[in-house]
């Protein structure tokens, strides 16, 4: 009997270990996302890999935390607060010259949201229909930094055309109600705001007229990526696999990111979304995976931030991002 007891009690100190052992082998590493801005569109994708399993299969708990801006998605970042975050291309390198340890493991969006946001009766076509017109602009914003840029690559008579500053959010009032012919924002939202008002809204896009800069990115801390390379080449596999099957069900995306904040607008969401997957290449992207950065697209990221944002940097473009966890 005594011996009986020896055996099962081997057994069950086997067992005990055997145990332990799985639970310590499975154990995911807990990782946060700060977004750049509330939750929309953008984000769904990374909600779905949650939904999915794709962020577990990696071994990675993810917690997704909503952002206030790309400067404190940076700032969050760099002060290690979270692991990994999303910021515009021009934000990060602004950051980045003035000494905050990010760079980029993503080139998210390699096509600039930007746009010039007219109503349809407006008749503004072309970069050439803006002279003689009212924008409505933020004071100093990237988009209004950069309109410059698009009034030199397309010969504007800058004089023509009247700029009106005014607070974001009073920009598309100021549309509909037409004391101005357009305004400076984003083609995956704003626009929407006016659509949805039961307006005829039309964009012009900065890519197309010869300014186009990186868009969003997602990025983390210098340290991370010298510390524990493994965790961000596990997260990038499921960012990328999720957006991969966003691009395949952007619906079940928008189905993902409704179940985390039902009152959001699913019909709005998925409007931003699809505008967002149509960003993800550039003409120096196509062929790639998701995620990848094409050195011309951030040469020129950088020449423009230079001319017109007062970057102040001697570092090359390709310092700010890495493709090493995208190839």
């Amino acid at each position: 009997m005594k011996r009986l007891v020896r055996v099962a009690a081997r057994l069950g100190v086997t067992a005990v270990l055997s145990v332990s052992t799985v639970f310590v082998a499975n154990a995911a590493d807990e990782a946060t996302l700060r977004l750049n801005w509330l939750l929309g569109g953008l984000h769904a994708p990374f909600y779905l890999g949650v939904e999915r399993g794709y962020y577990a299969d990696e071994d990675i708990d993810l917690t997704i935390n909503e952002g206030k801006g790309s400067g404190v998605a940076m700032q969050v970042i760099a002060a290690k607060g979270d692991t990994f975050g999303m910021s515009d291309a021009g934000t990060l390198m602004l950051g980045v010259s003035k000494g905050q340890n990010v760079k980029a493991i993503m080139s998210l969006l390699n096509t600039s949201g930007f746009g010039i946001i007219s109503l349809a009766d407006a008749n503004i076509k072309t970069a050439k229909d803006l002279e003689g017109k009212t924008l409505a602009v933020s004071p100093g914003d990237a988009l209004t930094q950069l309109f410059p840029a698009i009034v030199a690559a397309n010969d504007l008579d800058q004089d023509k055309i009247k700029l009106v500053f005014m607070d974001p959010g009073a920009k598309p009032v100021a549309v509909m109600e037409k004391t101005v012919d357009a305004l400076l924002g984003g083609i995956d939202d704003q626009i929407f705001l006016i659509q949805a008002q039961g307006f005829d809204a039309e964009a012009l896009r900065f890519a197309d007229l010869g300014a186009n800069t990186v868009g969003i990115t997602v990025h983390t801390n210098g340290d991370t990526i010298e510390e524990n390379p493994d965790l961000v080449a596990r997260f990038v596999r499921a960012s990328q696999k999720a957006w991969d099957a966003a691009v395949e069900d952007p619906e079940a995306a928008v189905a993902a990111a409704m179940k985390v904040k039902p009152d959001l607008n699913a019909d709005s969401l998925l409007k931003q979304l699809k505008v967002d997957l149509d960003l993800l290449q550039s003409a120096n992207t196509q062929g790639k995976p998701i995620g990848y950065a094409a050195e011309a697209d951030w040469e020129l990221t950088k020449e423009l931030l230079t001319k017109y944002r007062d970057l102040d940097t001697d570092r090359p473009a390709d310092s700010f991002y890495t493709n090493e966890f995208v190839e």
